[in-house]
């Protein structure tokens, strides 16, 4: 059933880029390694250090900024291409220069858009929606605080490896309607970046953060929008996608419940501030912390110790060439020169740009795109998982796949078993045939077979010219028999076809 209201959401999404060393200062930039062991009076903040940008990090936050189609420092009154750094001035344990250097006013880049797939069922179908990117920012990131979890009022440690580390910061429009929607603008978010070399997404080691900006819309018809919106609630300590999903949910429910409860009017949009609240996984609940601060409580001012950055043509151009194919142009690509479904080019494209190459080298051997889809959705996708392999690492080359497939057994229980022998041993098709004691014939040998069948079952013969079709399943069983791996859908034609001229 559906909701008595529209959940409205939009994200707030953190990326750490793939640069060896922090945005201004020469450490590294590696998760895993001993707390504090990466840091230096840069990113500790120490009086007389000076930050030095990171190229290669700009370069990085650029592609990602194209790939999610924004509009590069494209602002008035400035030079074109111009952006500038800020200080955000706030105190938490893990920031020790107590601001960071982010941008505000004048961002590298901004007013973008990403595609995602909103149909009822993803698995089936591809129905696009189009989610507004605010703006893409590049800023530095804050340590890490560990907390006693034991209820026993240890103290709380503080790890500043993760000081400094770049960090792209998406911000979307509140276009996303059902946390659905939201799971699958981080999954398209995630593929995008990784597939472009910017970040690798591992949500589990913070390099991909989220905060979900929530509210609800309650129709009335006494309001002049046609609707009451509740005030904003700024989700955090969201974990993972499920986590997302879950939070969303929650929140909205308890938006409605509080707008029941609400007797005086005062729970909605503009009459309460911003609230930050933490998803906690485990209850499966948000609970607040605080309200949330303006722009003005950050004090912003323009950063002293970084010039300005005027992004040139040239480096868009240059940047543009360097970042590939991007998953949803590969999509639209697959299902024009390969004839696959929205669906099979979805389900491929996720899987990454190696298996892209791995299944175009077999669709252009077999000259039949979506038999290789379909083959490698039945054989070497199962396979990957069971091995816990990358494509790359797979002993089957794609050469050597699409020459399996000429060579293997018609009937998909029999070609599984071969391939299973051939990717076990690394014997070629027709000694795993052999050895799995399959026996292909050609169609003139078994429509010999089936004459032999009929001859040898006249009572079945005689049970299927009276009416009863089922009868000619037990003459077909022992073709399929007599001739293990003999495609199913050939008997049946070679069968039908005899016993008509009965």
């Amino acid at each position: 059933m559906a909701e008595p209201y529209k959940i409205v959401v939009g994200l707030e999404v953190h990326v750490q880029l793939l640069t060896k060393t922090k945005l201004f200062c020469g450490c590294l930039n590696k998760f895993g390694l001993p707390p504090n062991s990466a840091t230096c009076p840069v990113c500790l903040g120490l009086p007389g250090a000076l930050p030095v940008m990171n190229e290669h990090a700009f370069r990085l936050a650029l592609r990602a900024a194209l790939a999610l189609n924004c509009q590069i420092a494209s602002h008035p009154g400035q030079t074109p291409g111009f952006t500038k750094w800020d200080r955000k001035n706030y105190y938490y344990p893990d920031l020790p220069k107590n601001f960071q250097i982010s941008q505000y006013d004048l961002p590298f880049s901004h007013d973008g858009f990403l595609d995602i797939n909103v149909a009822k069922d993803p698995k089936k179908d591809y129905t696009a929606k189009r989610i507004g990117i605010i703006r893409a920012h590049l800023e530095e990131d804050a340590g890490k605080n560990l907390h006693d979890e034991s209820g026993k009022g240890q103290d709380t440690l503080v790890d500043l490896n993760r000081t400094g580390t770049p960090l792209l910061e998406i911000v979307s429009h509140p276009d996303m309607n059902t946390p659905e929607e939201a799971i699958a603008y981080l999954d398209e978010i995630r593929l995008l970046l990784r597939e472009i070399g910017v970040s690798d997404c591992e949500m589990q080691e913070g390099s991909l953060r989220c905060d979900a900006n929530v509210n609800i819309h309650i129709p009335s018809a006494d309001e002049p929008k046609g609707y009451v919106a509740t005030p904003l609630v700024e989700v955090k300590n969201l974990n993972s996608f499920r986590g997302v999903g879950r939070a969303i949910a929650y929140e909205a429910k308890r938006h409605y419940d509080e707008y029941k409860a609400d007797t005086k009017g005062t729970f909605r949009f503009g009459k309460m501030l911003k609230t930050t609240a933490g998803w906690d996984d485990a209850k499966g609940i948000t609970v607040v912390q605080r309200h949330k601060e303006e722009a003005a409580d950050y004090r912003y001012f323009p950063e002293p110790d970084l010039v300005p950055v005027v992004v040139t043509a040239e480096l868009i151009e240059q940047v543009k060439a360097e970042t590939g194919e991007l998953p949803s142009v590969a999509r639209t690509r697959l299902q024009s020169q390969y004839g696959l479904t929205a669906y099979d080019a979805q389900v491929l494209t996720a899987k990454g740009r190696k298996t892209v190459a791995y299944f175009e080298a077999v669709a252009k051997a077999l000259n039949d795109g979506k038999a290789a889809s379909n083959r490698m959705s039945d054989l070497i996708y199962p396979a990957l998982t069971e091995r816990k392999e990358e494509i790359e690492a797979f002993p089957i080359s794609a050469t050597a796949f699409a020459e399996f497939l000429q060579k293997a057994p018609t009937n998909s229980q029999d070609r599984r078993d071969v391939f299973k022998i051939v990717l076990e041993t690394g014997i070629s098709v027709d000694e795993a045939k052999a050895k799995a004691g399959i026996k292909e014939m050609d169609e003139t040998a078994l429509r010999a077979a089936v004459l032999t069948a009929i001859a040898a079952n006249p009572k079945s013969v005689a049970d299927f010219k009276s009416g009863k079709t089922a009868a000619a399943n037990k003459i077909k069983g022992e073709v399929m028999k007599a001739n293990k791996g003999v495609a199913n859908d050939l008997v049946q034609r070679l069968l039908d076809e005899e016993l008509a001229k009965l």
